[in-house]
């Protein structure tokens, strides 16, 4: 059975073809550093990037030496394509999959990265139990979406295709519910040059100094608040939150 809905395979099914190349790569360069400071007290040697998108992060993680193999699985055909024109020398393998179903063994890999996917997925838990399957560590970026009325917001929301909303602790409930322990983490606040490119390139508002000082004040004052205030002040001005787990000895039952 096909766990993946026509209407999301459809409207991922061209995603990567006219992308953006610029703004991907800008993404991804911090996405991709998130994860390597969670998983800096591992060495992984082999990696699979599930949603895997047009490989930007892969990249990134190509070019840093992370991994001596790396692996892709995207639902895109568009995206896999882009991934293979890469030519990144440590990637050895990039394939379509239906979304849930990882064409590998038990225990295949060293780490999985899902990064920026869960938001995206119809059924998580199954495809949580899947990574747990195929992976000792799963490392895994989720955007903070919520905010009170998010519900007001659907249209903004649905156009990214994000129909899954968390926090660091509905993400950290949610994967220690299924057997995963939590041993490193990391909130972070969205870097100035991000969102500079997103004002001045994507909007195309016009170029201002004092826009400019506005984005760059913005995040250090959350920064600097965030570090002095603690960690739940933390995590309620973060954008994004990136943790690495392991499967735990703890066996915890739903009922």
């Amino acid at each position: 059975m096909n766990m993946l809905s026509d209407e999301v395979k459809t409207a991922y099914d061209d995603f990567y073809t006219h992308s953006d190349t610029a703004w991907r790569m800008l993404g991804a360069k911090f996405k991709a550093k998130n994860l390597l400071d969670v998983c800096k007290n591992i060495e992984p040697k082999t990696v699979l990037e599930v949603g895997a998108g047009d490989g930007s992060i892969l990249h990134y993680l190509n070019e840093w030496n992370f991994g001596k193999e790396l692996y892709a699985l995207e639902i895109a055909q568009s995206g896999v394509e882009l991934i293979k024109k890469r030519n990144l020398g440590r990637l050895k393998a990039a394939q379509t999959f239906d979304g849930y179903k990882i064409p590998y063994p038990d225990d295949s890999f060293d780490l999985i990265i899902l990064a920026h996917v869960l938001e995206h997925v119809e059924h998580e838990r199954i495809l949580i139990r899947e990574l747990k399957r195929v992976a000792k560590y799963i490392a895994i970026e989720v955007p903070r979406d919520y905010r009170f009325g998010v519900d007001n917001r659907m249209k903004h929301f649905l156009d990214y295709g994000h129909i899954n909303m968390y926090t660091p602790t509905s993400l950290r409930f949610l994967l220690k519910s299924e057997g995963l322990e939590v041993i490193a983490d990391k909130v972070s606040i969205t870097q100035p040059e991000v969102n500079y490119f997103n004002e001045f390139v994507n909007k195309k508002s016009p170029k201002s100094f004092l826009k400019k000082l506005k984005i760059a004040a913005e995040y250090y004052i959350k920064n600097n608040l965030g570090n002095v205030l603690g960690k739940k002040k933390k995590e309620q001005f973060a954008n994004a939150y990136t943790v690495l787990t392991k499967k735990s000895d703890q066996n915890l039952h739903i009922f």
